[in-house]
């Protein structure tokens, strides 16, 4: 249940970042953000319920929740037009408690790919934080690159990879995950540059760049 999960939080990731790159309109992809942060908040609830009170079954589906709240919290802004503030800082905390999951991972799960996806996450909710909550509008552009791209690494294919069976070699494919993101994510910030100049105005709410 948690990997059809996965499967949606790269489809919500994809669609904000082709929103902050001014191909969606941001109202559309409200509605969607509330689609999937119902779904993450329904799912890790219900995956709770039937743990039966083990620990671990509890903690790998207690982090599913700060992307709930967060598609939740950039749907509502984006349709009531808030202030991209809160979700800019509520970013900064999902960042910092990211870096707690992966060493989870890493440390007592013995998951090396999910240790280095949830680094993943905790860079892109930092840009999260730089963007809407000090609103660093300037990296809005590499900002939504990122986000489309982590769409697709961290969401969609290791979803249907776990789904059809295939999530085989974990240091492989730990390792493989490390040398992408810094390569491409690396490779992006002076295919960007041009685009990093103050911006007159800063994001109005949510995750949109628009009024």
């Amino acid at each position: 249940m948690a990997s059809v999960g996965l499967l949606f939080v790269g489809a919500v990731l994809f669609m904000n970042g082709m929103m902050l790159l001014g191909k969606i309109d941001a109202r559309s992809a409200a509605v969607f953000n509330l689609f999937v942060g119902s779904l993450q908040v329904l799912t890790p609830t219900y995956l709770i319920f039937i743990a039966n009170n083990e620990p671990r079954a509890i903690l790998a589906a207690s982090g599913i929740y700060l992307f709930g709240f967060t598609y939740l919290y950039v749907g509502i802004g984006l349709l009531l037009g808030l202030d991209s503030t809160g979700v800019g800082y509520y970013s900064l905390f999902v960042a910092i408690v990211a870096l707690g999951y992966s060493f989870i991972n890493f440390h007592i799960i013995k998951d090396n790919p999910f240790g280095v996806i949830w680094l993943y996450w905790a860079f892109l909710w930092f840009l999260f934080f730089l963007l809407l909550g000090l609103k660093k509008s300037s990296l809005t552009v590499y900002t939504g690159w990122v986000t489309a791209i982590e769409g697709w690494v961290t969401g969609v294919i290791p979803a249907a990879l776990l789904l059809g069976g295939y999530w085989t070699h974990p240091t492989e494919t730990a390792i493989a995950l490390g040398a992408f993101a810094v390569v491409v994510f690396g490779a992006l910030w002076p295919l960007t540059r041009a685009t990093r100049h103050p911006a007159p105005t800063a994001p109005s709410a949510g995750l949109s760049t628009s009024t």
